[in-house]
């Protein structure tokens, strides 16, 4: 099913891509040259950040196929399995960059370079324009796998200040002779690699429950049923089950109708309510409604009046 925004939330990733990239080239070269373990770390959270926006590209490219004999309800979980995918990709590169930095804190301090606070500043400036680009684009299109590529781009804003942190104070220490303070280079890699953990648990939280059919509850459903009860015709709402796919809605609504009139009536009633649903919600994509008949209190399914 074609949404509108599709081409934007194409571009959103390619963009992502292709920034990543770069960013992950600098970095790297940057921190290699200079000895800064906490650029290193960085450039490890962007490489897995370029796995991570193909895996978004392929998953908006599947999302945009029309339902078919196999998937009646389109395709718009494989949005939410690239969602997953980046959020595993996060936690993986979350515990190689802790090791790496736990690891360095036995050997030599590494003395870091300017070149590398000034590549980390670069990358948080970058990275921040990147994140209110696919936030606010995600939000607009109710994307999740833009949102999570937005809380990607926003993870990387924190762990480049972490590295930029450890840098500076690293440079410091060397430059008051404070050993200690030395070793705030590697210390910065570990706190990026906990900013990025627990990023990645947060955006694969969201998807998994949303995988798993969670459906709106609380206040979120009722402007739903407003609309249901709305609708001349319908006697009583029975029973209304929201299930927020991300990009789409799905709907299951068990409507009651006077039990007197024809089949053809209830049907339109019936009619009436995914009309009336889909012009209200614009992401509602399908109705499913389901007839019951209603009877007027004290009176019998037969027909016969309750003494």
């Amino acid at each position: 099913m074609p949404f509108h925004g599709d081409r934007q939330a194409q571009v959103a990733a390619w963009v992502s891509m292709a920034v990543n990239v770069m960013l992950t080239l600098a970095k790297g070269a940057v921190g290699w040259f200079t000895g800064s373990r906490a650029l290193l770390a960085d450039a490890v959270h962007s490489a897995a950040d370029v796995v991570g926006s193909v895996a978004v590209i392929i998953g908006l490219r599947i999302a945009r196929k029309p339902p078919d004999r196999d998937h009646p309800y389109g395709h718009g979980r494989a949005e939410l399995i690239s969602t997953v995918v980046v959020a595993a990709l996060l936690a993986l590169a979350g515990i190689d960059v802790g090791y790496q930095s736990v690891r360095a804190l036995w050997e030599p301090p590494v003395r870091p370079q300017w070149a590398s606070a000034y590549a980390a500043a670069a990358a948080i400036l970058v990275k921040e324009c990147l994140f209110q680009y696919n936030f606010r684009l995600g939000r607009r299109l109710h994307s999740q796998s833009l949102m999570a590529s937005a809380y990607d781009h926003r993870s990387d804003v924190f762990s480049s200040v972490a590295a930029l942190a450890g840098i500076l104070l690293s440079l410091a220490g060397r430059r008051g002779h404070a050993a200690w303070l030395q070793h705030m280079d590697p210390v910065a890699g570990a706190v990026v690699a906990v900013l990025v953990l627990r990023m990645g648990y947060r955006i694969a939280w969201d998807s998994v429950q949303m995988l798993m059919d969670r459906v709106v509850e609380g206040e979120a459903l009722q402007p739903y049923l407003q609309v249901v009860q709305a609708v001349p015709g319908v006697e009583q709402v029975g029973d209304i089950r929201v299930r927020d796919h991300g990009r789409y809605v799905l709907v299951d609504v068990k409507i009651s109708v006077n039990a007197e009139i024809t089949v053809k009536a209830g049907h339109d009633i019936a009619v009436d309510v995914k009309r009336g649903l889909k012009q209200a919600f614009p992401r509602v994509s399908d109705v499913m409604v389901h007839v019951n008949p209603h009877y007027e209190p004290g009176v019998t399914a037969d027909g016969d009046v309750r003494k």
